[in-house]
């Protein structure tokens, strides 16, 4: 799907953001419609069902987060937040309530084409026979089995459960309180560690260097994101 054309819905209420979107991303082979506020998001979204949201936060009418919310309420295609907001919080908010990826402005073209595309991959998913596919890494969730370059891979139910949410979601950053949520079911206070642990440990079992990983990227702040690039 990655390497599709698609529908793109661009929602800001700044215009020569919109002329720069629609620009950009027309001369990739994909068709725009624009809209400059949240009520108009929601009719386009239900008029043109496209197959990507690119999304700011501040709109005149409306919170962004308040149309993450309400579109998640019935539809389930990636949203990407396109914001000025660059706090942690923001992030984790916009994650946490839906959001698929997000990118601060300013911004460049190369970097949200390849959002675009981490999205979209991780949409279509290269998941076949129940096997995930990541590069060199491959994991057959029938066997439960993870294998690196062809060699099987021991690891724990913990770092596996890990290893297959963020493999099921290659390309999206999962803030901390999405993989607790995911993995443990419970925040008590000890999940935090736990989760920091259990990264290490798995990335000196999959990456050449630890200190440099090339699968399992920290998103500073906000949690940990599958490098689809891989």
């Amino acid at each position: 799907m990655s390497g599709e054309k698609l529908k793109i819905l661009v929602v800001d209420d700044e215009a020569a953001i919109r002329r720069f979107l629609h620009a950009a991303l027309s001369a990739n082979g994909h068709t725009v419609f624009e809209v400059d506020t949240g009520e108009g998001a929601i009719v386009m979204l239900e008029k043109h069902r496209p197959d990507l949201l690119i999304l700011d936060l501040g709109l005149p009418d409306a919170d962004g987060i308040d149309i993450i919310r309400e579109v998640r309420e019935w539809n389930n295609l990636p949203i990407i937040i396109l914001s000025v907001r660059d706090h942690e919080e923001d992030k984790i908010i916009a994650l946490d309530t839906g959001a698929d990826d997000y990118l601060t402005k300013p911004f460049g073209v190369g970097e949200l084409l390849a959002r675009i595309r981490g999205v979209m991959r991780r949409v279509g998913g290269e998941i076949s026979g129940g096997v995930l596919v990541m590069g060199l890494l491959k994991m057959d969730l029938d066997r439960r089995e993870v294998s690196l370059n062809g060699q099987i891979m021991s690891l724990t139910p913990t770092e596996y459960d890990l290893l297959k949410i963020l493999m099921q979601n290659s390309g999206k950053v999962l803030t901390h309180h999405q993989i607790i949520d995911r993995v443990w079911g419970t925040h008590l206070g000890e999940e935090d560690r736990l989760l920091r642990v259990n990264i290490s440990n798995l990335r000196h079992k999959l990456e050449p260097d630890p200190n440099r990983p090339m699968f399992i990227l920290t998103e500073l702040g906000v949690g940990y994101r599958m490098n689809d690039e891989t």
